[in-house]
């Protein structure tokens, strides 16, 4: 039964985009509604809807798999600068 609900509502809401949309092409007289509705459905189709959490992706990277290859290179330590009076003893 959700499955018919969720293709009416999506039938529904495409057909009055498209009557927005239609109406702002060929109608004189459309305005701010139409507008309106029409550049919804357009911002609403630039939404990631494919995109899974990372946890659930098939094929993710574990986090922190690139901090641990680091560390284990053990190139994480940086060297101190040295100081601009270091090495210059005056005696």
């Amino acid at each position: 039964m959700a499955g018919i609900v969720r293709w009416g509502v999506a039938l529904g809401l495409g057909a009055l985009w498209w009557w927005a949309v239609l109406r702002l092409a060929l109608a004189p007289d459309a305005g701010a509604v139409e507008g309106a509705i029409a550049a919804g459905g357009w911002g609403l189709s630039l939404l990631p809807v494919h995109c899974v959490p990372k946890s659930r992706a098939a094929g993710a990277l574990a986090t922190g798999r690139w901090v641990q290859a680091w560390r284990a290179a053990g190139v994480t330590t940086a060297s101190p600068h040295p100081r601009s009076d270091a090495g210059s003893d005056p005696s």
